[in-house]
C-alpha cells in the first residue's frame, strides 16, 4: 500500500494550476478523458473568473479531440503564420469564415502577399489548402464514393491548368505538391491499374480506397503528406487520427484577396457536385516532357483552363472566365510589350520548376538548396509573317509555334536570372539581358526590338524589398526597354527546337 500522500503505482494524477501574471489569470487545463469533463472544467473556470471579476488566459491540453467540437488553430511557420480554420458546412460558411480570415489579418498587419527585391508581385509563400471530408469519416463523400477520389485524380492529371494557376512560385516533382507524372512517368501507369481496383457505387470497404492510392499520391521520397492530394488522413490503418476521412489539396498558394479564395473554393465545390452525378472515367494523358514544356506558358494555362470551364458550363455550373482573370494576372505578370510594323511581341512571366539539390555540406550537418536561378519568359507575337519575319533572343532564333490564329505565335524563353553558388551547371553564366529582335529575313537586319533586364539596368543592387505596390511597379518597369535592338546585318539562323521541349528556347544550351 502506498504511503499517506502518495499514489498508487502506474497512475499519473492530474491537477489544474493556476499563476496570476500581470494581471492576467492563467489557467493551465488539465489532460480529460471526455469533452463533457473538459467543458465542465471550463465552466467552473470561467465562472470563478466572472465572480472574481478576473481576466483569464487558458493555456495547456487541449480538449480531446470530438466530432461534435468545431476549432481552429494558429501556429507560427517559417515565415509565415498558419491558420487552420473550422470546417464549414454551406457555402455560406465558407465566405464568412474566408472574408473574417482575411479582415482579421489585416487588422492585425498581416499580409496574404509580398513583393521581391526585383518588385515581382506573389503571394507570402504559404499555401491555401483545402481539406475535403465530413463530420465523422462514415461521412466522407471520398469513403462512400470511392470513385470520386478516382475523377479528381484523373481530371487534375489531364488538365494540367489547374496543378499550376493556382500554386506557387515552387513547382515540379521536389516540390511541396508534385503532379502524380512529375518524376515518374510510369506512375501514369500504375493509377491507370489502380484505378481498376475501385469499384463503381458506393459497395467498398472504407480501407480500400486508402489501400489502392496511398503509395501513388506521394513525392518522390514517398511522403504521403507533400503530394497534390495527400491522403495521409483518409483512412490510415496506423492512428486513429489518419482514420478521418479527409482529402488535402494541396496545390493551391494564399491569394492577395478573400474572393479570388473564394474563386478556387467555388470551382473546387463544383466539380466535386459535377464527379459526384457524373464521375469522370476518361483514360489518362501521358504529357512527357510536355508537361513542362507547354503548360509552364501562360497562354497554354489559359487554354486549358478555358476548356474546363466549358466543361462546367456544359454541365449547367455558369462559370464566368472573368472571375479567374485575376488569378492569371497574378500568376503571369506582363513583363512589358513592343510593336514595329504591325508586329506586336508582348512578354510574360512564365513558370520554371525549381529542383532540389544534391546533399551538400553546411553548419550543423548537411543541406540540401534548392536551384530558383532558372526563369522562363513568354513570348507572344501577333501580326508576324513567318516566311520573312522571325523574333529572336540575344541572336538566337525562337522556335515559334502557332496557336491557329493567324498571324499569331508563341513560345518561351528559359534563362539563368542570376547565379547561386551551388546551381545546375553552375558554370553557366547570367544571361540579363535578353535582347528581343524582329528579325527581317529578307534583309538580313532586325526591325526593332526590346531589352528585358533581370534586376535593374544600371546595377543597381536593392537592399531592401519594396515597401508598397507602387515601389515595386517602379522596379519592374524600369527593367524592360522598347529600344536595344541589335544593330547591323543579322545573322539569320534556323528556329532551335529539341525533342524534348519543342516550345522552349533554353539559353543554357
Amino acid at each position: 500500500m502506498p504511503a499517506r500522500g502518495e499514489s498508487m503505482p502506474g497512475i499519473a494524477r492530474t491537477a489544474l494550476c493556476t499563476e496570476a501574471r500581470n494581471g492576467v489569470l492563467y489557467v493551465f487545463m488539465p489532460p480529460a478523458p471526455a469533452l463533457e469533463d473538459y467543458l465542465e472544467i471550463v465552466t467552473a473556470v470561467e465562472a470563478t473568473a466572472a465572480a472574481l471579476e478576473t481576466p483569464i488566459l487558458m493555456e495547456g491540453y487541449p480538449p480531446p479531440s470530438d466530432d461534435r467540437l468545431a476549432s481552429f488553430t494558429v501556429t507560427p511557420d517559417p515565415g509565415v503564420i498558419e491558420v487552420n480554420i473550422q470546417p464549414s458546412r454551406t457555402w455560406d460558411d465558407i465566405v464568412a469564415n474566408t472574408t473574417t480570415l482575411y479582415e482579421e489579418a489585416h487588422q492585425t498587419r498581416l499580409s496574404t502577399e509580398k513583393f521581391m527585391l526585383d518588385g515581382r508581385h506573389t503571394g507570402t509563400g504559404g499555401g491555401n489548402h483545402f481539406v475535403l471530408g465530413g463530420p465523422t469519416a462514415g461521412d466522407s463523400p471520398f469513403l462512400r464514393r470511392p470513385d470520386l477520389l478516382r475523377s479528381l485524380v484523373a481530371y487534375w492529371h489531364n488538365h494540367p491548368s489547374l496543378s499550376y494557376l493556382f500554386s506557387g512560385l515552387f513547382i515540379g516533382p521536389t516540390s511541396q505538391a508534385p503532379r502524380v507524372d512529375e518524376a515518374r512517368h510510369d506512375s501514369v501507369y500504375e493509377l491507370e491499374i489502380a484505378f481498376n481496383q475501385l469499384p463503381r457505387g458506393s459497395d467498398a470497404p472504407p480501407w480500400l480506397v486508402d489501400r489502392v492510392f496511398r503509395h501513388l499520391l506521394v513525392d518522390v521520397t514517398g511522403n504521403t503528406h507533400r503530394a497534390e492530394f495527400s491522403i495521409d488522413k483518409l483512412y490510415a490503418p496506423e492512428t486513429s487520427s489518419g482514420r478521418r476521412g479527409l482529402v488535402e489539396l494541396r496545390a493551391f498558394e494564399m491569394p492577395p484577396h478573400a474572393r479570388m479564395s473564394l474563386a478556387q473554393q467555388l470551382l473546387l465545390r463544383g466539380l466535386i457536385g459535377r464527379f459526384w452525378t457524373a464521375p469522370y472515367m476518361h483514360p489518362l494523358t501521358r504529357w512527357g516532357t510536355e508537361l513542362h514544356d507547354r503548360f509552364m506558358l501562360p497562354y497554354f494555362v489559359e487554354l486549358d483552363f478555358e476548356d474546363v470551364l466549358d466543361e462546367m458550363r456544359d454541365h449547367g455550373q455558369a462559370f464566368d472566365s472573368t472571375w479567374f482573370a485575376p488569378h492569371f494576372e497574378f500568376r503571369f505578370p506582363p513583363a512589358g510589350e513592343m510593336a514595329v510594323r504591325g508586329i506586336t511581341v508582348a512578354l510574360r512571366q512564365a513558370l520554371e520548376p525549381w529542383h532540389v539539390l544534391g546533399e551538400e555540406g553546411a553548419t550543423g550537418g548537411t543541406a540540401r538548396y534548392v536551384d530558383s536561378s532558372l526563369e522562363r519568359l513568354q513570348v507572344l507575337a501577333t501580326g508576324l509573317t513567318p516566311d520573312r519575319y522571325l523574333i529572336s533572343c540575344n541572336q538566337r532564333t525562337l522556335p515559334l509555334q502557332p496557336t491557329g490564329r493567324n498571324g499569331e505565335y508563341v513560345a518561351g524563353v528559359r534563362y539563368r536570372a542570376w547565379q547561386p553558388p551551388s546551381a545546375l551547371h553552375p558554370t553557366i553564366p547570367v544571361h540579363s539581358p535578353l535582347t528581343f529582335d524582329i528579325v527581317d529575313t529578307w534583309m538580313g537586319r532586325s526591325l526593332g526590338g526590346c531589352q528585358y533586364h533581370v534586376v535593374h539596368p544600371g546595377g543597381r543592387n536593392y537592399e531592401t524589398f519594396p515597401i508598397n505596390s507602387y515601389e515595386a511597379e517602379s522596379r519592374r518597369l524600369a527593367r524592360f526597354f522598347k529600344m536595344g535592338h541589335t544593330p547591323g546585318l543579322f545573322t539569320v539562323s534556323a528556329p532551335e527546337r529539341t525533342r524534348e521541349f519543342p516550345y522552349t528556347l533554353d539559353l543554357r544550351t
